[in-house]
């Protein structure tokens, strides 16, 4: 077997905002205004990693404006990027299962990066890892728990690298702090806040409230956190949700009437150390937050311990600009970094947001090399699909308790998850 380090073909699935930086209304006026995912892998290609780029969306009319905002943005920006890829659907087509006809294409050992809305994820990763494909998905990585119980077989018994995209873990402070919790001994309270302005709820409209909720696509991030703080020391055994409405169902976002503004989950986290070591944690995200704030994802989490606590301010790093035209902003430059270097190439390769995506890169070429194995990556404390198992439980007990307006217990079964 060969263990040289082959370029990785890719695959984009998804061609929104997260991608390319383009929305359905022009570019993003979010952070992310030339996308993260297309832009690291053009990267990646022009340092030798990654070979051959494909994107597939519903609707082949988008691409020709795509194209033109990736090169004005783009090519136009940075030294050496090549920013070509295969479109589909091909034309002017549109079609939601043309993920198929992209995946198809691709031979086993190639990647699939997925980045569309979270109804979604299911079907296209499960596609992608029977045909023996390397998937990195967004968060949450899917809705229900059986659905994650699948994609953990599947990805076991076809061999392949299956991450969620948790580009948090990678967040120097947020690293570092979880290696703090580890000496502080038994856990007691967790609580986080994330939310994001108003405005998301016009990016987000095609699928909000009827597809997923704020707490599925916002609080993953601190839920994912709290679970890899958590990992192997204790496990969450109960969940009670709560939510505020009537922002969102308002003039002038009139968003379907399910929609919640703001949501709330309550858990109850049991010791596996300790029997009588109970923790609780409180986890909250909003997508109707001020439109002035300052930023655009707010965001904040304590940890209490048995032997002291970690207080984490994500929005706020003691760094600010202000602007005549729109005020004071808090920026986050560990993410991405837009600048060029100083030779004019692209110079965010140290942010989290792409080195979420590299280490995926990373992981599927050293499989195909046959140096690492899969189920090696599930040891490293990295964004499994395996090591991902409870946030996901806990996402879903969530909207059960607001849905049946109960808690619902988490437990195991054999090796299995299962709520009650």
């Amino acid at each position: 077997m060969s263990t040289e380090l082959k370029k990785l073909n890719v695959l984009m699935c998804g061609t929104g905002e997260y991608t390319t930086g383009w929305t359905g209304s022009g570019a993003s006026k979010s952070d992310k205004k030339v996308g993260v995912v297309g832009l690291t892998c053009f990267d990646l290609r022009r340092l030798g990693k990654v070979d051959k780029l494909s994107m597939v969306g519903t609707n082949g009319s988008k691409f020709p404006a795509i194209r033109k905002h990736l090169q004005e943005n783009i090519a136009n920006v940075y030294k050496d990027m090549d920013i070509s890829f295969d479109a589909y659907p091909q034309g002017e087509s549109i079609n939601p299962e043309a993920y198929k006809e992209a995946i198809d294409k691709l031979l086993p050992g190639d990647a699939v990066i997925i980045f569309t809305p979270d109804s979604t994820h299911y079907p296209i990763a499960l596609y992608a890892i029977e045909r023996g494909l390397h998937v990195l998905v967004t968060k949450p990585a899917v809705q229900l728990l059986h659905h994650h119980v699948e994609l953990i077989e599947a990805a076991k018994k076809h061999n392949v690298v299956c991450f969620v995209e948790h580009h948090k873990r990678f967040d120097p402070v947020y690293s570092d702090a979880k290696a703090r919790a580890a000496t502080l001994g038994e856990f007691n309270f967790f609580s986080a806040w994330m939310s994001q302005p108003k405005s998301q709820l016009e990016t987000f409209r095609a699928w909000a409230g009827k597809d997923s909720d704020i707490s599925y696509y916002l609080s993953s991030h601190h839920i994912d956190i709290h679970c890899w703080i958590m990992q192997d020391k204790a496990v969450p055994t109960r969940v009670m949700a709560s939510a505020a409405t009537g922002i969102a169902t308002s003039e002038p976002y009139n968003c379907v009437p399910q929609t919640e503004d703001t949501i709330t989950l309550l858990v109850d986290w049991q010791s596996l150390s300790s029997s009588k070591h109970k923790g609780t944690a409180v986890y909250t995200a909003s997508w109707t937050a001020p439109l002035k704030s300052g930023v655009h994802t707010n965001q904040h989490w304590y940890y209490m311990a048995e032997k002291g606590e970690i207080n984490v301010d994500q929005a706020h790093r003691g760094y600010d600009v202000v602007h005549d035209d729109t005020g004071k902003a808090w920026y986050n430059p560990f993410y991405m970094k837009y600048s060029p270097s100083e030779s004019g190439h692209f110079d965010g390769q140290r942010a989290y947001g792409y080195v979420s995506i590299e280490k995926f890169v990373d992981a599927a070429r050293s499989v195909n090399a046959g140096l690492t194995q899969p189920a090696d990556y599930d040891k490293h404390s990295l964004p499994t699909i395996a090591n991902t198992v409870l946030t996901t439980a806990i996402l879903h007990a969530g909207r059960i308790s607001l849905d049946e307006k109960r808690p619902v217990s988490i437990k195991r079964e054999g090796s299995q998850w299962v709520l009650e």
